[in-house]
């Protein structure tokens, strides 16, 4: 088969990513400059300062891409990036160079949701995996529950109707001091608590609906520490962030399953930053091998913000020549449809 080098593109939030990706699931180069440093003391991604450091960061990575993937643009097959959602002022540095690239060297201009991007990061670490599949993708800014019937098609069955899951984790983290990003500060102290210590809501667990809701339980969480602070009361933050994740986790498998028994699937992707948490993975790991099904999730490296995951997808809309218009525009709110 002839190999279809797709250059991706990546710069929803604070990382400047660019990979080369050959048919979809060989990664030449995935090079990504991460700009957590500069915000954390901010306690959190400062718009501004992420565009203006994407704006310096971008041609040497795509040239350092290109480098390690020992090739050069008329190797390339088409160009993809990121168009949403994310911050808009990144976005719009990946989409300015991504037209550039594709105008000056006549290639198809290839347009990806970030979301979709981290879905597709599982068929570069499962090179055997095939639809159907159920996948369950949370992060950031989403929380959705799909269904493929094919790989590049997908139902939406369910997503949240408030926060998502990382936001939700950012917020109690925030609260509770424990720094930013708030996951995996999260998910390390929540190992040395009682996750049965404080009784927490599991809002939407048994509606006959796939959706989520995890704004109540962000509350719970709040109103919980407000209540100790007003008694003068201690707050041992390893049970309640271990409670508050295990009121997470028990939502997400249980809608998971739920899909799983309805659908009658085999096989489960697991996508996004949340993907990269360990109780999430254990605990529907282990229900999902109860039922006699295989659950698949990245790398953590594939798990956070990357250009290989963009190219990936990509390569599914260039073989269905869904191709982009240079009038291609950031789109920050866009949604999985």
């Amino acid at each position: 088969m002839e190999n279809r080098l797709i250059l991706g593109i990546e710069s929803s939030c604070d990382e400047t990513a660019v990979a080369v990706v050959s048919n979809g699931r060989d990664v030449l180069a995935n090079v990504v400059a991460s700009q957590v440093d500069w915000h954390r003391k901010f306690g959190g991604v400062v718009p501004e300062i992420a565009s203006r450091k994407h704006l310096e960061l971008i041609n040497p990575v795509i040239e350092e891409a290109l480098s390690e993937a020992q090739v050069d643009f008329e190797d390339l097959t088409a160009v993809a990036v990121t168009y949403g959602p994310g911050l808009v002022g990144g976005l719009l540095v990946g989409i300015a160079a991504a037209k550039a690239i594709a105008y000056s060297q006549e290639l198809p201009l290839i347009a990806v949701n970030h979301i979709e991007g981290h879905i597709y990061a599982n068929l570069i670490a499962h090179q055997n995996l095939e639809a159907p599949v159920v996948c369950l993708t949370v992060s950031g800014g989403h929380s959705d529950l799909l269904y493929f019937q094919e790989l590049g098609d997908y139902q939406l069955l369910g997503r949240t109707r408030d926060d998502a899951v990382g936001e939700a984790f950012d917020k109690v983290a925030q609260v509770l001091d424990l720094g930013f990003p708030g996951g995996p500060a999260i998910d390390k102290l929540a190992s040395q608590g009682e996750a049965d210590a404080i009784q927490l809501p599991r809002p939407l667990i048994d509606a006959d609906n796939y959706d989520f809701s995890f704004s109540g339980l962000k509350t719970a969480v709040l109103n919980y520490i407000n209540n100790q602070q007003q008694r003068g009361e201690r707050i041992v933050k390893a049970d309640l962030v271990a409670s508050f994740q295990q009121a997470v986790v028990d939502i997400l498998v249980a809608k998971v399953t739920k899909a799983v028994r309805e659908l009658e699937v085999e096989q489960v992707m697991l996508a996004g930053g949340v993907a990269a948490n360990s109780q999430l993975r254990a605990e529907l790991e282990e229900e999902l091998s109860a039922l006699g099904v295989k659950l698949y999730f990245p790398p953590l490296k594939l798990c956070t913000d990357n250009a290989a995951m963009i190219a990936s997808a990509a390569y599914y809309h260039w073989q269905q020549q869904n191709w982009a218009g240079y009038d291609l525009n950031a789109e920050p709110n866009l949604k999985l449809e």
